[in-house]
């Protein structure tokens, strides 16, 4: 080759590589564009986004005097607990109260009414014990008496065991007096009736389950 087609050669290659070079840093598209001058999306290749922080729970309030249902924690209803008590109340005023002119078999019945069947016979026969009877006839006694539920001792699905205080206020020939005891009244559900199914002096322990 001659010294003027190395020439020739050397000028066409230094053209081609400045071409090249005003392609590169004028012409040509940016370094992550597209060919119409958008950037396209990213792609993250091997990570995901990472997950929302949990929504912590909303605490429940805690319960007011009024909301508060205690009855929803015991075996029996509000009712129940009405009507056992209404027996009970009444069963402890015909307990104590009494008089010397009144046929005591009256008396044993006014009692039998509130309590069950096994009961009433036994309390009929201290009622109608003929040594008690001539004694109260003869100080010619008259017994007044009330009652106040003073604490439920025991509770189950069928019986409740209350704390009662029977007051007497007895009147005689021999003097007045007034004495208070308390007893504990077992007042069970039979059917669709509350009877007493027990009597006990109420620091003398309380069965409270019916047999």
């Amino acid at each position: 080759m001659t010294e003027g087609r190395r020439r020739w050669v050397f000028i066409c290659v230094v053209l081609g590589l400045a071409a090249i070079g005003v392609y590169l840093t004028v012409l040509a598209p940016p370094t992550g564009t597209s060919s119409d001058g958008a950037v396209p999306p990213v792609q993250d290749v091997g990570r995901t986004a990472p997950a929302p922080p949990p929504v912590p729970a909303t605490p429940s309030p805690p319960p007011s005097a009024e909301s508060f249902d205690i009855y929803r924690l015991l075996p029996l209803s509000k009712e129940e607990f009405a009507a056992s008590a209404d027996v009970a109340y009444r069963f402890a005023t015909a307990y104590g109260g009494y008089r010397h002119d009144e046929d005591p078999a009256v008396h044993a019945r006014r009692i039998s009414v509130f309590t069950t069947p096994d009961l009433g016979r036994i309390l009929a026969r201290g009622v109608l014990s003929p040594g008690e009877l001539e004694q109260n006839r003869a100080d010619q006694v008259v017994s007044q008496a009330s009652a106040e539920i003073r604490e439920i001792r025991d509770v189950k699905e069928r019986s409740v065991v209350y704390v009662v205080g029977i007051t007497q206020r007895i009147t005689a020939k021999s003097g007045s007096d007034q004495r208070t005891e308390e007893y504990a009244i077992t007042v069970s559900q039979v059917g669709a009736d509350w009877k007493v199914h027990d009597i006990q002096q109420a620091n003398a322990g309380q069965e409270g389950d019916p047999h």
